[in-house]
């Protein structure tokens, strides 16, 4: 067992343990960089291990290995980080301007109003289909039971309305806005 393995720490003997913190450095070291393969990411690994150990230190029990405990915090704080890392997104800046862009809200009372528009010129059956179905998101069984049709009819309805109403929104001439 070398010098820095055991440490008896008593109350005032605080510059000992980082002394003894201090030696194992080096070896610390070496060991993160066999983990992490980056030299930056070792030596913040190290260091990182180096705080939680200093704040830790009364859960040191004096007497016992340093240098088995300071490894077992580099360990432990190696593969927390892993562990993080797996569920954490890269935040890539300019991947989020292009997602994050907000469409222009002037465009939108003109498109409603295309639609509103559209609706009111079609058949009342057609725009009762379109109503219940596509805005208030019922089935075809329900919209059926409550229109008292078939589910074919529906079908129909809704094929033919939403037809007319692309039509209207284009522009074009809704021709066949039959029932």
């Amino acid at each position: 067992m070398s010098e820095t393995a055991s440490v008896a720490l008593a109350g005032d003997d605080l510059e000992s343990f980082k002394d003894h913190m201090v030696t194992l450095i080096p070896s610390l070291r070496a060991f993160a960089r066999g983990l992490c393969r980056h030299r930056e990411a070792a030596d913040d690994l190290v260091q990182e291990a180096m705080m939680r150990a200093w704040s830790s230190r009364d859960s040191f029990t004096p007497g016992s290995n340093l240098r088995a405990w300071m490894f077992t915090i580099l360990r432990n704080h190696f593969y927390t980080t892993i562990r993080k890392d797996g569920r954490s997104v890269t935040w890539d800046p300019e991947a989020a301007e292009r997602i994050l862009i907000q469409e222009p809200e002037q465009e939108m009372p003109i498109h409603l109003e295309d639609v509103e528009r559209a609706l009111l010129e079609l058949p009342d059956k057609q725009r009762e289909m379109l109503l219940l179905v596509a805005g208030s998101g019922l089935t075809y069984e329900e919209a059926a039971q409550i229109a008292e049709c078939n589910i074919g009819t529906v079908k129909s309805r809704l094929n033919r309305g939403r037809a007319a109403i692309r039509a209207v929104i284009d522009g074009a001439q809704a021709t066949t806005m039959v029932q």
